[in-house]
């Protein structure tokens, strides 16, 4: 009886022990009441449904939270059905005006077509709103230019709209030749193709540029990334019909002093999808993105380079979903005033270069 009463601990013992099991319990309800709060939802808005990828912008705003969606607008009568209907069922439509005057409204996603993306970008960065716009950023060379100049005078960021600059196979590929993985590039190969009915046919015989114009700028993008500007572009263009004036067979040359970049883009291309690719090519090694989506990477070294031993490694990566990580730099670019990840000068060439490439200048 002695022996087990020598083990129990005296009452003050006791509550000293409860006392601080009690401040232990309250510590995390302390941490977390000083937890800063996450940043208030960007009020934002959506200028036209008519892109090719309007529906997809506004579902990844719709979910983020970094955006509050205040509604969205179809200046185009031609593309109002789409109001209110499937993937807009629910969303407020206002007036374009509305958007433009209303101050609170900092960012806007332009999502017209393509033939009025620089008049809808120019209207919002003269309201003094931060945009997205998608691309390609229009057929006048001039008018993204004064978008551009418009958007530094303004110090309104202008975030453009190609989906593969944050698809982690190419995050890895920047990488790569960043850090010389590959050792000195020689080529690079890009492929971005698919099979498309009449209709999408006569919607993009509208420009002569083509599939060039249309698909292959998202890889002339990542190219011109890889690379900077080219010295020079050959563009070659093909029509497999003659029935709608289509240029839907394409081949792009990029001359840079030390490498030759080539872009295919054709749209007669079976599965096309599982044939878009991007191949970089270096002394050391090759780096092969097939398909882009969801991405499939293949590294092969001659040496060892970035953790990889030589060899060939098929390297998994992670499927993030289309445009969820541009807007969150967009995000925090407008929070913090940090520059885009991909700028204006970047913007400027690309623009340049799919032009040339879609034998539009």
């Amino acid at each position: 009886m002695t022996a087990s009463l020598s083990h129990t601990p005296s009452r003050r013992a006791f509550l000293r022990q409860v006392a601080a099991g009690s401040l232990l319990t309250q510590v995390p309800l302390t941490l977390q009441s000083q937890a800063p709060r996450p940043p208030k939802p960007i009020r934002a808005a959506q200028i036209g449904t008519g892109h090719a990828h309007a529906a997809g912008k506004w579902k990844t705003l719709l979910r983020s939270e970094d955006f509050q969606m205040v509604g969205l607008t179809e200046p185009d009568p031609a593309w109002q059905f789409h109001l209110g209907k499937g993937d807009y069922a629910g969303a407020k439509v206002l007036e374009m005006e509305a958007i433009l005057k209303d101050s609170t409204i900092q960012m806007v996603a332009v999502e017209s077509r393509v033939e009025h993306l620089l008049d809808h970008a120019e209207a919002c960065l003269e309201a003094g709103k931060h945009i997205h716009l998608d691309k390609p950023a229009g057929a006048d060379w001039d008018h993204f230019k004064r978008v551009v100049t418009l958007a530094r005078q303004q110090n309104r960021r202008l975030q453009m709209g190609y989906m593969f600059r944050y698809n982690p196979a190419f995050e890895l590929c920047f990488r790569a030749v960043r850090e010389g993985w590959l050792g000195k590039i020689f080529a690079v190969e890009a492929v971005m193709g698919k099979k498309s009915g009449d209709s999408t046919r006569q919607d993009l015989a509208r420009f002569e540029g083509g599939t060039m114009f249309e698909l292959g700028c998202h890889v002339i993008d990542a190219v011109v990334y890889l690379l900077g500007a080219p010295d020079k572009v050959h563009a070659f263009q093909r029509q497999t019909r003659s029935d709608d004036g289509l240029a839907d067979n394409q081949l792009a040359v990029l001359e840079y002093p030390d490498v030759l970049a080539t872009v295919r883009s054709a749209l007669m291309d079976v599965d096309g999808f599982s044939r878009r690719q991007l191949v970089v090519c270096g002394e050391f090694g090759r780096l092969e993105i097939r398909p882009l989506e969801p991405p499939k990477v293949r590294l092969t070294l001659e040496k060892a380079a970035g953790g990889f031993d030589p060899g060939v490694h098929d390297i998994e990566v992670e499927n993030t979903p289309r445009y969820v990580k541009d807007f969150q730099d967009l995000a925090q670019s407008i929070r913090t005033g940090k520059p885009l990840d991909f700028g204006y000068d970047h913007d400027l060439v690309v623009q340049e270069t799919v032009l040339r490439a879609s034998g539009m200048w």
